[in-house]
């Protein structure tokens, strides 16, 4: 017999047992918590990082766009801080599904993230808003200049043939302005040549009929048509830089791979994320059903 108040090796032992397992039973527990709030998270960074990117090309200054370009890149930063915790845990708590789901998506998120640099590389440079502001500023003053300059030239002879001469010009100046726009938007090369070579045509008539103005104008009104050469000078000269910026095309062609190739990475990768976190929510509790009753 035993003597009183001194506890049994076995009932001991059996005590030391059930706190050990109550020990890892609430382990496992916290660790399974902290793999669904990985998760969760990891899912929020990764539509934070998908929203910034599409605001990035989408946007219409450098500056904005430059801004959602790195809370894009920080969102993708926090996406593998939360792979990085929740790889290991997972593979602590022997869960080996969601383990190759959790791979399943690194590997799809390692094309989209290649991918969505490419993008915000193009996003950034807005070239095509550069061609655009551009057009509707530096250009657009020149061939006003040049207008305006052609308005006031009086003629030594017949008015209407300068009239009929400087009308020709500014129209073909103005040709030049309209088929700007086109050739910002245009997606295609081929198609963007076509446009220049119109650009080309409607140049060389109205120099050629600023050269005709020359003899027909008064001495008093030759000052405004070499100020309106000038002006057509700047004109062409700014028009060239609105193309070679147009050729980049940075704004469509990253607009264009965000709408059709990410947009067919992003819905595997949010997919994959939302199968993690739906077998994350299966499990219950350890050796037993969960507290809740699933």
């Amino acid at each position: 017999m035993r003597r009183s108040g001194v506890p049994h090796v076995g009932v001991m032992l059996l005590a030391a047992g059930l706190t050990l397992r109550c020990g890892d039973v609430n382990a496992a527990l916290g660790q399974l918590a902290e793999a669904r709030r990985l998760a969760a998270d990891l899912r929020i960074e990764f539509t934070k990082a998908t929203d910034a990117s599409n605001r990035a090309v989408m946007a219409d200054t450098d500056d904005v766009s430059i801004a959602d370009a790195r809370e894009a890149d920080a969102a993708k930063r926090s996406v593998h801080t939360d792979m990085d915790a929740l790889g290991p845990l997972l593979q602590r708590l022997g869960y080996a599904d969601e383990s190759r789901l959790l791979q399943d998506f690194a590997a799809r998120f390692a094309e989209y993230e290649s991918l969505d640099r490419r993008i915000m590389d193009l996003a950034v440079e807005n070239t095509n808003l550069k061609a655009q502001r551009l057009s509707f500023g530096p250009a657009q003053q020149a061939a006003d200049e040049f207008a305006n300059a052609l308005g006031s030239v009086e003629a030594a002879g017949d008015p209407w043939r300068v009239k009929a001469h400087a009308a020709t010009a500014v129209a073909a100046v103005r040709e030049i302005q309209a088929l700007q726009a086109p050739h910002i938007a245009e997606p295609e090369d081929t198609s963007m040549m076509r446009l220049e070579g119109r650009m080309t045509a409607a140049e060389t008539v109205a120099r050629d009929a600023l050269e005709a103005l020359g003899p027909l104008a008064r001495p008093a009104s030759r000052p405004k048509i070499a100020t309106a050469t000038t002006a057509l000078d700047t004109f062409m000269s700014v028009n060239a830089q609105i193309i070679a910026l147009s050729h980049r095309n940075t704004n469509v062609r990253s607009l264009a791979l965000s709408l059709d190739q990410k947009r067919k990475l992003t819905a595997p990768c949010d997919n994959t994320l939302r199968d993690l976190q739906a077998a994350l929510d299966k499990h219950g509790y350890p050796g037993g059903p969960h507290p809740g009753g699933r």
